[in-house]
């Protein structure tokens, strides 16, 4: 049989995720350090694990509402009116979704007809194109440049903008850079949204993890923008939840209702043991993630001064658990530097390109990981480097 031609076009010829691949030649291997996953290396808090062990032992095991627990969504109205200074009402413009991937495919699936334009910045998470294109919208990318901290300009954007535009779609601290966006250009953006009566997607899942004192603006609390934004968020990083895969979307009413269908038949609801865990994450705030906040700045400041000072220019983080340099120096393209430098010295890290084609000549490193074994791979790394540049692995 002819699989191919079995296969839906727009699915058969999207790639596969660059991140999981590399994750995939190194699950099984102890002899390898990751900086590849951009996975917290603590467990959950145990306040957390507690609240869900708790649950299980109480039998609390169905389904819940299409919507989420209404305790957890009180508690997220709560949180984002705090943390975000934007207000949403429990019963119409919260929903809970399995991670904000999910809450951003609902968000696409139930906005974006065939045809309609979405822009999005580059280097980005490598799951925002492919979701556009399964919705069969058309992608268009703005490059988020170095030369301007990996910040998106709202010229660049503007540029951008046709009359099949519906949709902007942010994240902010960004993966793969850590780039946080400009107070002076979220405003722009929002200008632009308004001017052209677009609608903001904004993924701020890593909104709690900055540095040098910096804070978090929302562009869903900026004038004018809360009717015309959808705020997603989750518990996967901060809360150190990957595996517990929650997240939620902020939204105006019918726009929530239109994801909350799509939700209904193929989701149905996360699991209630996760949304439980959930509730006391919230209920920790602060409490349950800065001592890793800190502790990720420290990693952070490791981790850039010794790529730099091995001639591997690299940009100061705002914010997120990423660094992204640039290695083209090495002569080396970023697969050839990720693999090489796997095989030769078991360190993992994942390639620009999956993030956007600006990635070509960067590579992505996770500094959520422990930080001996951060000071023993930047050894290593630098090893390497310097091997090639001597031609060792031409």
């Amino acid at each position: 049989m002819n699989y191919d031609s079995k296969i839906a076009g727009h699915i058969r010829d999207l790639p596969r995720s660059g991140i999981r691949d590399f994750f995939e030649l190194v699950i099984g291997r102890t002899d390898v350090i990751s900086l590849g996953v951009g996975e917290p290396d603590k467990p959950t808090p145990w306040p957390i694990r507690e609240a869900a062990i708790r649950s299980i032992e109480k039998g609390q095991t169905s389904y819940t509402s299409n919507l989420g627990l209404e305790a957890l969504r009180v508690e997220i109205s709560r949180y984002v009116e705090e943390h975000f200074h934007v207000s949403y009402d429990v019963k119409s413009e919260i929903l809970v979704t399995v991670g904000v991937s999910e809450g951003l495919d609902l968000a696409i699936r139930a906005l974006i007809n065939p045809g309609d334009e979405v822009i999005y910045h580059e280097p980005c998470y490598v799951s925002y194109n492919p979701s556009i294109q399964m919705a069969l919208g058309v992608p268009v990318a703005v490059n988020a440049s170095p030369a301007h901290d990996f910040a998106v300009l709202a010229a660049d954007i503007e540029k951008a903008i046709t009359p099949k535009t519906k949709v902007i779609m942010l994240n902010f601290p960004t993966n793969p850079t850590g780039g946080v966006e400009p107070l002076e250009e979220l405003e722009k953006i929002a200008a632009l949204a308004i001017k052209h009566d677009l609608i903001v997607f904004t993924d701020e899942i890593y909104s709690e993890l900055l540095y040098d004192g910096r804070t978090h603006t929302s562009i869903a609390s900026l004038p004018g923008m809360k009717e015309r934004t959808i705020l997603f968020h989750g518990f996967s990083k901060a809360f150190a939840m990957t595996g517990w895969r929650l997240g939620y979307a902020c939204a105006p009413a019918p726009l929530r209702e239109a994801m909350m269908k799509i939700h209904q038949y193929c989701m149905l609801c996360a699991p209630i043991m996760s949304q439980i865990a959930g509730i006391e994450a919230l209920k920790l705030g602060a409490s349950a993630y800065e001592e890793m906040r800190q502790s990720y700045e420290q990693r952070r400041n490791t981790i850039v001064r010794r790529l730099n000072a091995m001639g591997l220019p690299c940009f100061n983080p705002g914010g997120a658990f990423y660094v992204f340099p640039n290695i083209t120096s090495t002569g080396l393209t970023s697969k050839d530097f990720a693999l090489k430098l796997l095989h030769s010295k078991s360190v993992a890290v994942v390639p620009g390109p999956p993030f956007g084609a600006i990635g070509e000549g960067f590579v992505r490193c996770c500094y959520a990981t422990d930080p001996a074994l951060i000071d023993k791979a930047m050894d290593l790394m630098e090893e390497f480097v310097n091997e090639v540049k001597a031609g060792k692995h031409a």
